[in-house]
């Protein structure tokens, strides 16, 4: 049963009320999807906590992934929530639960282990405020919009959505240099400012669905999408003497517990009156392909934002001559073309998809960015700047073209009662999809290092002076460590080699071996190996989600009668 909500007064200016606070929510809620990605060197630093030590990567694993893993476990059971409750009043909740967790970010009083701890927990209750604003933005924008503007609007949204997890990374490098807990407090005053506007200007003027919560497809989706992401933090840390953990006993077990509760969640989900996860949805072929192909794009996006950060901090800044501590700054700011090309893009797809519909623009948009891939495998990891400016310049076009039109297809193809879920959805997809790039390109990059690393570290350590024993016992290390130590803009030889190498080596060696160029160089070669899985990886993803995209089918517009317009 559908009902109509409350019947207010709109006045015609109400959409960009609306279109505003909802961008401002979601570009807030995205930046804090990445902004701690560049700044955690100075949070590591503030809080005292030694990247290089085994037991601390799981901070930092938390650190990057816990967040958008709440957001993708509840953002579809928020959505189903909005279209019963009522949108703006879950939005504005979203708005509320953001501002408190950020400022009790900012404010953590401990040090070391329980520092980082409470970051660790308060990150995940500023999910559950990420959740909430981006299961319902879109729906009150397609509920405030008509058709001939929504793909504007959304456009718009879906902008601000994507390109605040590339600002973020200018802003995390920006504010780390002053303070850590300014990452936290920059989010305060436009948390407090969208609560305090949301809750005097929003109106619930879309249809509702009036149902029952359906608690047990919550649960079961919850807890196998948990498991599922759980599994894949636990699986790229060390285990015993692999460089991964995936046949580690709580990983084996992660994953079979995140196949048992989401078969049961699927089974559910056919038997209820009132399922959170809509599956009929999934009969409209623009929902279904739209919806595969922005998982995709998303997967593929997160494992680009990693790796290119890992390029920058750890390895191309420091060769060129800049100082660690100045790697996040400078690595968000050689990254502007990829958000240049995605502010360029994006809204003016979205203008044209309201005219000529999403399949062109949103398929020829992957192209661009499975292009963009095929570059990035032929430059040379010591890179010259403009050949690399130019080839992120293009895959941030390609996903502004593909990004807007799809979510305005995706919107528009299902019924007015299921936006919120519809919504919902599609942000689960975006922010699964970045958690899973993790697991999945980490995994890769680990794997392509495996192969390469340990032989160039033996030869670049003896030929230093470095004895053979601890120059073999450093190179069959985990890779990871030096991974993460690149991530972070992080020069680690000097705590591995310890007092013992400085005293067996000459004063010259010991100052090439923890300069800032000997390990970057040392690592580039083999991390290109990496790259190059990587990318074929993602290259991969982009041209099935092409293909996805291509099927959509013809314009779909679903009115009220289910109709196609």
């Amino acid at each position: 049963m559908v009902i109509e909500a409350p019947t207010k007064t709109v006045s015609p200016r109400y959409k960009w009320i609306a279109l505003t606070n909802t961008t401002l929510g979601i570009f807030m809620a995205t930046i804090n999807s990445s902004i701690i990605l560049i700044s955690l060197p100075a949070i590591f630093r503030g809080v005292g906590i030694d990247p290089l030590s085994p037991g601390n990567v799981g901070y930092l694993l938390w650190l990057l992934q816990g967040y958008m893993l709440v957001t993708a476990v509840l953002v579809i059971s928020l959505g189903r929530i909005g279209d019963i409750f009522g949108r703006v009043r879950i939005y504005n909740l979203g708005f509320l639960v953001f501002s408190i967790a950020s400022i009790v970010l900012a404010l953590d009083p401990y040090h070391a282990g329980k520092g980082a701890l409470w970051l660790v927990i308060w990150r995940l209750v500023q999910g559950i405020g990420g959740a909430m604003l981006f299961a319902n933005s879109s729906a009150i924008i397609a509920d405030a919009f008509p058709v001939e503007q929504r793909g504007l609007a959304i456009g718009i949204n879906q902008v601000a959505a994507i390109s605040g997890s590339f600002i973020g990374l200018i802003a995390g490098g920006l504010l780390s240099i002053g303070d850590w807990r300014l990452v936290f407090w920059v989010s305060v005053p436009f948390g407090l400012l969208g609560t305090i506007w949301g809750y005097v200007s929003l109106r619930d003027n879309g249809k509702r669905a009036h149902a029952t919560i359906d608690w047990w497809g919550n649960l079961t989706f919850a807890l196998g999408l948990t498991s599922l992401l759980i599994a894949m933090v636990y699986g790229i840390q060390p285990y015993k003497g692999s460089s991964m953990g995936w046949t580690a006993p709580k990983v084996l077990i992660g994953f079979a517990l995140a196949i048992i509760f989401l078969v049961a969640f699927f089974v559910i989900e056919t038997k209820v009156e009132y399922p959170m996860f809509n599956l009929h949805l999934f009969k409209i072929r623009a929902f279904a392909m739209g919806s595969g192909a922005g998982f995709l794009a998303a997967t593929a996006r997160g494992g680009l934002q990693f790796m290119l950060i890992i390029w920058l901090q750890g390895i191309w800044l420091p060769i060129h001559g800049y100082a660690y501590d100045a790697t996040p700054l400078w690595a968000g700011i050689y990254l502007l073309p990829l958000t240049l090309g995605f502010l360029i893009a994006g809204p003016l797809s979205g203008w044209i998809s309201d005219r000529h519909g999403a399949r062109l623009l949103s398929t020829t948009g992957m192209l661009l960015f499975g292009g963009s891939f095929v570059g990035l495998l032929v430059v040379p990891t010591n890179f010259h700047y403009l050949w690399f400016a130019l080839l992120v310049l293009l895959n941030g076009i390609g996903g502004g073209m593909f990004s807007a039109p799809n979510a305005t297809a995706v919107m528009n193809s299902v019924p007015a009662e299921s936006r919120g879920a519809a919504a919902g959805i599609q942000a689960a997809f975006m922010n699964s999809g970045m958690v899973l790039s993790i697991g999945i390109f980490f995994s890769l990059m680990i794997v392509g290092l495996s192969r390469a690393l340990p032989s160039s570290m033996y030869a670049g350590l003896t030929a230093n002076g470095v004895s053979a024993a601890q120059a073999h016992q450093i190179a069959n290390l985990p890779v990871v460590g030096s991974l993460f130590a690149s991530f972070l803009g992080y020069n680690p030889l000097q705590s591995l080699l310890g007092s013992q190498a400085s005293t067996h080596v000459t004063n010259a060696q010991w100052a090439t071996l923890t300069g800032k160029h000997f390990f970057p160089n040392l690592i580039s070669q083999p991390f290109h190996h990496g790259l190059v899985i990587v990318f074929t990886m993602a290259l991969a993803m982009a041209l099935v989600g092409a293909v996805f995209s291509a099927l959509r089918g013809t314009r779909y517009l679903h009115d009220l009668h289910g109709k196609k317009a």
